[in-house]
């Protein structure tokens, strides 16, 4: 865990000794389930620390912000918990929700939250489609983050309804994304939001890029949206 360490610092993250072994038993949970369950196809230490732990906190260097706030964040889509537990963990003032479609995968992160005996996060079983039109979730969060594979217009279908006007939606994305970004900007509009930037982020002693798109909500999203599931897949707006 010297190489979290070390990679953390070059982000600008100091991790205690308490954070570094709750990433050490995060990781250890990681791979035990993942030989019942499909959690990564990452697993040797040294690829999750960069590719998953990192890749994760990578968020501080385009939004600075995140370490000092107390936000209210939704991790839409968190899989095996990323980015939202490794943020939960160097920044436990965060108030987190990990919201994932699939009910084993969400037992797992309420396993790993019990386990690290974490405080203000929640593991959540719910579709965005369906999830973002409670009014327990809808426009009640300051961020919403994903790592979620989705095209940006359809992702900002899922994410955008889930933030409180004045809050950003910001979705960690690979490298070359301008034409993807070109494409959303009617949705983001459409949705209630305002692309502000993309920061590009290099991932510590690798050469992967990661790019932060930045998006403010600048009014209600239309009662319309999110349309139902399947649809913003099928059909983003555009």
């Amino acid at each position: 865990m010297i190489r979290l360490q070390k990679q953390a610092q070059e982000i600008g993250i100091v991790l205690t000794d308490e954070q570094i072994n709750q990433f050490q038993i995060y990781y250890d949970m990681l791979i035990e389930t993942n030989k019942v369950m499909n959690l990564t196809a990452i697993t040797e230490l040294k690829e999750v620390i960069s590719k998953h732990f990192i890749d994760s906190l990578l968020l501080i260097k385009a939004y600075p912000d995140i370490a000092q706030l107390k936000l209210k964040v939704l991790d839409l889509g968190t899989g095996a918990g990323f980015p939202g537990i490794p943020l939960k963990i160097a920044f436990p003032s965060l108030q987190i929700t990990l919201m994932d479609s699939l009910n084993k995968r969400v037992k797992f992160l309420q396993s790993v939250i019990n386990e690290l005996e974490l405080c203000d996060i929640e593991a959540v079983h719910g579709r965005a489609e369906e999830a973002a039109r409670n009014a327990v979730y809808r426009e009640q969060f300051d961020l919403c983050v994903s790592r979620a594979v989705a095209n940006l217009a359809t992702l900002s279908e899922y994410t955008l309804p889930f933030v409180k006007i004045g809050g950003m939606c910001i979705p960690y994305k690979a490298a070359g994304v301008e034409e993807e970004v070109d494409t959303a900007k009617k949705a983001i509009q459409v949705l209630g939001g305002k692309l502000t930037t993309v920061k590009k982020v290099a991932l510590p002693e690798t050469e992967i890029e990661r790019s932060f798109i930045l998006i403010d909500k600048v009014k209600k999203t239309p009662k319309t949206y999110p349309r139902k599931p399947g649809t913003a897949s099928k059909e983003p707006i555009h």
